[in-house]
């Protein structure tokens, strides 16, 4: 059995929570109960699968191998979607965090023209254990320095890479928000305008990204338009604990293929 295999079983349970869908602008649309059950057979070797929404029918899946769409880290963390953009098709993927007893899970999609249309939040507890929400996310959340680790895999098998991080969020004078992103030898620098729950990189019209603050500690950043010849990511944010944030990124490259995934931990060592 794959360790990657091995790394699907730490998301087996009976997850209780909610899908809740939102507009590109953030704005509520729809909120569903939800129970999800993965349930182990053959000694775990055949995943049971149940998904119960309220008002709908159950989806039920059986399965014993992952699909080349799919990827997981050691904690439980995934991503499954897209592999391929593609002209006039439908796009798009979900991310998975999960921290003890909970899980969120993001599923962004894209219409035919690339553009973002829908957005679900998913967030949901271990059946018997208490559940616990964060408040939504407000900028103070993000403003400081975060110093962290990132893990980045890949879906053709090649070894992991892991490198340091430090990321540095400030409001400047204009109130806008000014992000600063240091990798071993590299230092990128963007500013973005703030617009209630939305944080818009709009330096490049062609390539417009936007940050959509979510309830319960929860973020989405995403290319408001994809397309081929630009690369791009989708990423989940997730502020577990006020100096805690997970990230899960999904990059594609200028061809519109997925080329990997990264996990990044990342602690704030100064507030701004």
């Amino acid at each position: 059995m794959t360790s990657q295999w091995q790394y699907l079983l730490k998301n087996l349970g009976e997850w209780r929570g909610s899908f809740t869908r939102f507009s590109p602008q953030g704005e509520l649309l729809e909120d569903i109960n939800s129970v999800v059950s993965l349930e182990g057979l053959n000694n775990n070797q055949t995943i049971h699968q149940v998904v119960r929404r309220q008002g709908q029918a159950d989806l039920v899946l059986e399965y014993s191998s992952l699909s080349r769409n799919t990827l997981f880290f050691p904690n439980g963390a995934f991503s499954q979607g897209s592999i391929q953009l593609a002209p006039f098709t439908e796009f798009g993927a979900e991310l998975g965090l999960i921290h003890e007893n909970r899980r969120l899970r993001l599923v962004q999609l894209f219409d035919k023209n690339g553009q973002i249309d829908k957005l679900t939040l998913i967030r949901e507890h271990l059946a018997g254990t208490e559940p616990v929400e964060n408040p939504p996310l407000q900028i103070d959340d993000l403003l400081g320095e975060w110093q962290g680790e990132a893990t980045t895999i890949y879906p053709d098998w090649s070894s992991p890479e892991t490198i340091s991080t430090n990321l540095k969020i400030q409001l400047n004078n204009s109130q806008q928000l000014t992000q600063t992103i240091n990798y071993p030898g590299c230092t990128i620098t963007s500013t973005a305008s703030i617009n209630g729950s939305r944080i818009i990189f709009d330096q490049n019209p062609q390539k417009q990204i936007q940050v959509l603050l979510l309830p319960n500690g929860a973020s989405a950043t995403f290319t408001l338009k994809v397309q081929l010849r630009q690369a791009f990511i989708l990423e989940m944010g997730w502020l577990i604990q006020p100096n805690l944030r997970q990230r899960i990124l999904r990059s594609y490259n200028d061809k519109g293929e997925w080329v990997s995934l990264t996990l990044v931990t990342e602690q704030r060592v100064k507030t701004d």
